[in-house]
C-alpha cells in the first residue's frame, strides 16, 4: 500500500486535509474514476486503498472504521456491496493514476485516478516458465558438471573390476592347468610303474632260470670229483 507523503498540507489545517482527501476518496467510490490534480492524487491514493482493505473484510467492526471517515452512508454501502466483492482476489492496488498533462490556465499537472475493477488474470505460468528457461541451461551445466566426474568414476571402477575378473580368470586356468599337469604326470608314472612290472618279472624268472641250470650242471661236476678222489 503507498504511503502518505511528507510535505506541505494540501489544505489550512490537518482537518482540513483529513476532510478534503475523506471527501475525495468518497467522489472516487461513487464514480469509480476522478480527475484531479497530481498531487491530491497521489495523496488520496494510501486512503482509498486502506477504506478498500477494511471494506474487504466486510465485518460490522470494519464498517464502523469507515465510517469514521466517510459519513454518507450510500457511499460506504458502494464500497461494501458494489466495490470489496470486485477486488476480493486481488491482493492490493485497488487504484490506478493515470497522467493527463497540464491544465490550462495555471499549468498545474493533472492526473486521472481510478479504481482497478478488472478480474485478476494470473500470469505465473509464463513468468515461470522464463524462469525455467532462464535456469534451465545453468542447470543442465552444473548436471553435466557433476555427471562427469561420477561418469569418470564409474568408468575407472568397471576397468579396476574388468581387472580383477582378468586376474581371477587367470588364476583359475593356472589352478586347472597345475592339475591337468598332475592328473598326466600321475597317468605317465602309473604307466611306467605298470610297464616296468612285467620287464622286472621276466628278468626274475631268467634270473631263477639261470640259477638252477648252473646249480644243475655244477651237480654233476661236484659228483665226479667227489667220485675221483673216492
Amino acid at each position: 500500500m503507498p504511503r502518505p507523503t511528507k510535505g506541505p498540507r494540501l489544505g489550512g489545517s490537518p482537518a482540513h486535509e483529513r476532510l478534503l482527501l475523506n471527501n475525495l476518496a468518497a467522489s472516487l467510490f461513487t464514480h469509480k474514476a476522478v480527475t484531479t490534480t497530481e498531487t491530491k492524487a497521489k495523496r488520496v491514493q494510501p486512503v482509498a486503498e486502506k477504506l478498500v482493505t477494511l471494506a474487504k473484510r466486510g465485518d460490522l467492526h470494519a464498517r464502523r472504521q469507515v465510517m469514521a471517515d466517510i459519513s454518507d452512508k450510500n457511499v460506504v454501502h458502494e464500497l461494501f456491496a458494489n466495490i470489496a466483492p470486485q477486488v476480493l482476489e486481488r491482493k492490493g492496488g485497488y487504484t490506478r493514476i493515470t497522467k493527463l498533462g497540464f491544465r490550462k490556465g495555471d499549468n498545474a499537472p493533472m492526473a486521472l485516478i481510478e479504481l482497478v475493477l478488472e478480474p485478476v488474470v494470473a500470469k505465473p505460468a509464463k513468468a515461470k516458465a522464463k524462469v525455467a528457461e532462464k535456469v534451465a541451461p545453468a542447470a543442465a551445466a552444473v548436471v553435466e558438471e557433476v555427471a562427469t566426474p561420477a561418469e569418470t568414476i564409474v568408468e575407472e571402477e568397471a576397468v579396476v573390476a574388468e581387472a580383477h575378473g582378468e586376474e581371477a580368470e587367470n588364476e583359475v586356468v593356472a589352478e586347472e592347468a597345475a592339475a591337468v599337469e598332475e592328473e598326466v604326470v600321475a597317468e605317465a608314472v602309473a604307466e611306467a610303474v605298470a610297464e616296468e612290472a612285467p620287464a622286472a618279472e621276466e628278468a626274475a624268472v631268467v634270473e631263477e632260470a639261470v640259477v638252477e641250470e648252473a646249480a644243475s650242471e655244477e651237480a654233476p661236476a661236484a659228483e665226479e670229483t667227489k667220485s675221483e678222489e673216492a
